[in-house]
């Protein structure tokens, strides 16, 4: 009675032992029971240890759950119960709710998939995220301060609408995402290398923090402080490096071609004049969208942006600008990829 009745089934928090139960469709409790008989659809918001949470036991669970249709929410990055810092925090209980609050929106008709609706089912979806490090000798390199967090969760909120995406990831700490094609790279030129590669798909989106220069000759050896020094007392000048500009993915995206994605998406961090900046670049990148948000210390999100669980954007497109509230970065992408799904469908996603 308890797996007919109820309209959605939610683990919170979903323990390792529990996914592997789920995953081996064990039945020797109530619970694991409950979900062996289930006909509706179910959340899961794992919590555990990051090193139970990273084993490949559990990434093996997680992945087929996700190929059975079962939805998953987190985990976050933080504290832990045991102690130690890492992923495995579960989810926040206003992500929790604002997930629930969607699949019940999207919730099947008896007798239909278990995995609720899935808009994105047959799509292709392309992810770039995280920073680029682009090398100055074989220690240091210039970056962009990006964790890769947005980005990440795009990846996760598209699979869970059906797609099949390829998430490109520059140098982060992040877990790859269950149930994702995740490609690591570390350069902007390798990044754009992987893109090109990933095509064609159906939507694109350009969430990584790319370095827009490079060193023009990176030193093959470290380069030492006091090189070049003719007097040992005297410290020698800092050396110079020539930059030159890196490849320009999100542009070479959205050029017109039979490759070019039917929506291609891309993302402004700015520090001031944000609808301005973001604006202009949708229409100098040549894109369909902007998601643009403000990374400044004054941008008014609750503890930064950089790193942190929460955002707040404006989505430009070419009839105006929209702001979001501030919200989880699940959440907003979420929301993001159900509007995609939404434009994709009605076959209007560049004249939006």
């Amino acid at each position: 009675r308890l797996a007919r009745e109820a309209e959605l089934i939610v683990v919170a928090p979903a323990t390792a032992d529990f996914i592997a139960k789920m995953a081996l469709g064990l039945a020797d409790d109530l619970a694991s029971t409950l979900m062996l008989a289930r006909d509706g659809p179910v959340l899961l918001a794992p919590a555990m240890n990051g090193h139970m949470w990273e084993n490949p036991a559990t990434r093996r669970n997680v992945e087929r759950l996700i190929e059975d249709g079962v939805r998953i929410i987190g985990p976050g990055e933080g504290a832990l119960a045991c102690g130690e810092e890492g992923p495995g925090r579960m989810a926040e209980v206003d992500e929790i709710l604002a997930a629930i609050a969607g699949m019940l929106g999207e919730a099947p008709a008896k007798g239909r998939e278990p995995g609720g609706a899935r808009p994105l089912s047959g799509r292709r979806v392309l992810v770039t995220s995280g920073p680029t490090h682009e090398a100055i000798d074989p220690v240091r390199y210039i970056a962009n301060r990006s964790s890769g967090r947005q980005g990440h969760a795009i990846a996760v909120a598209a699979a869970h609408l059906g797609a099949d995406v390829t998430l490109v990831s520059g140098p982060t700490h992040l877990p790859d995402p269950p149930g994702v094609r995740t490609v690591h790279v570390r350069s902007a030129r390798d990044m754009l290398e992987a893109v090109r590669a990933a095509l064609p798909v159906d939507i694109a989106v350009c969430a990584a923090a790319v370095a827009d220069w490079r060193v023009a000759r990176p030193a093959r050896a470290k380069i030492k402080k006091g090189a070049g020094a003719r007097d040992a007392r005297k410290a020698a000048a800092p050396p110079r490096l020539e930059l030159v500009e890196n490849p320009d993915i999100l542009a070479t995206l959205s050029a017109p071609g039979p490759r070019r994605p039917a929506l291609v998406i891309g993302f402004a961090a700015e520090t001031s004049n944000v609808l301005a900046n973001a604006k202009a670049k949708r229409r100098a990148k040549g894109c369909d969208w902007i998601v643009a948000n403000d990374v400044s210390e004054k941008g008014g999100v609750s503890g930064g942006v950089f790193g942190a669980a929460r955002n707040r954007v404006h989505l430009v497109t070419a009839a105006g600008a929209e702001s979001w509230p501030e919200m989880s970065k699940d959440a907003v992408a979420r929301k993001l990829m159900q509007r995609a799904a939404a434009a994709l469908a009605q076959g209007k996603a560049a004249a939006e």
